[in-house]
């Protein structure tokens, strides 16, 4: 299965449940169902958002480890799903970082220069 496609078949939350459940890793989902319950999420909502969030703001560094670790997996969609997953809930569970004291949030506006 090509990378796209398994990304689309990701984003369908019913997909991406099953997917999850054919991964047969208890901690993962234990994992999975714990922040997806601190988002109001279901496993396969998190699973769905979680590849979305993965193919939108994952950095080079992370795709050149997806793609290596893709080249050397017997199971690549398996590695796929769990890479981006771990990845998702490693960011999740970082606190958030301290804001600054304008509106802005980060210190970057005009006032912060």
């Amino acid at each position: 299965m090509q990378l796209g496609v398994l990304l689309t078949r990701l984003s369908d939350e019913s997909d991406a449940a099953v997917a999850l459940d054919a991964l047969g890793d208890l901690v993962l989902l234990a994992e999975i169902q714990a922040m997806g319950e601190q988002h109001d999420e279901t496993p396969g909502e998190y699973v769905a958002n979680a590849s979305r969030r993965y193919a939108a703001q994952a950095g080079d560094e992370d795709w050149l480890a997806l793609m290596t670790a893709i080249e050397r997996a017997d199971d690549p969609g398996r590695v796929v799903l769990g890479k981006m997953l771990r990845w998702a809930l490693a960011r999740d569970a970082a606190p958030a970082p301290a804001a600054g004291g304008c509106a802005c949030g980060s210190g970057g506006c005009d006032e912060h220069r």
